[in-house]
């Protein structure tokens, strides 16, 4: 089930380090890269997402393009992002992901805390999400890959709707990150 809406343009190593707004640019050089950048589905993605192998409790976002747009000439925007402190996961009960809407069954769904950019983050200050533990949502979305639960919800809007959706609740997470940078 394809849909018409494009994924991100394959980035590099220099571009995704290059990106981050809510670290140093030192904790920007030093964090993990995802394996096999270059095989990568493209197209397929929405944003770039990737957990810490050597630290769990790390993830990493990076989008195309900033909230509502391009940002500096469509250059990408990249977050640092942890476990919540004091979230823990029900393995008990079914999630859903604030971004992609995907339903998960057990520790499929982490609260994920963003710094804020800027003088608010380096102060400690957080806004969080319930997100795919994977970060694979534009694949839960395109029927790419499948959660534990037997299926996705049946929905009415198109494909292209729910990746338009998926899309503006990022760059709604993107901006509350970003609304303190100035």
């Amino acid at each position: 089930m394809p849909g018409s809406v494009a994924g991100m343009d394959p980035l590099t190593e220099a571009e995704i380090r290059g990106s981050f707004v809510n670290c140093s640019k030192g904790e920007a050089k030093r964090l993990s890269m995802p394996r096999g950048l270059a095989e990568l589905p493209w197209g397929d993605l929405d944003f770039l997402g990737w957990r810490d192998a050597g630290a769990p409790d790390r993830a990493y976002l990076v989008s195309a393009t900033g909230p509502g747009g391009p940002v500096d000439g469509g250059e990408p925007v990249g977050l640092t992002l942890r476990v919540a402190p004091g979230a823990r996961r029900n393995l008990l009960r079914s999630s859903l992901c604030g971004l992609c809407l995907t339903g998960h069954s057990g520790g499929g769904v982490d609260l994920l805390a963003a710094p804020l950019a800027g003088p608010a983050g380096r102060q400690g200050n957080t806004v969080a999400l319930y997100m795919c533990a994977d970060l694979a949502c534009s694949l839960y979305v395109r029927g790419r890959k499948t959660s534990a639960l037997a299926k996705r919800l049946e929905e009415t809007l198109t494909l292209d709707e729910q990746i338009a959706r998926t899309r503006r609740n990022l760059d709604g997470f993107l901006g509350k990150v970003l609304q303190t940078a100035a």
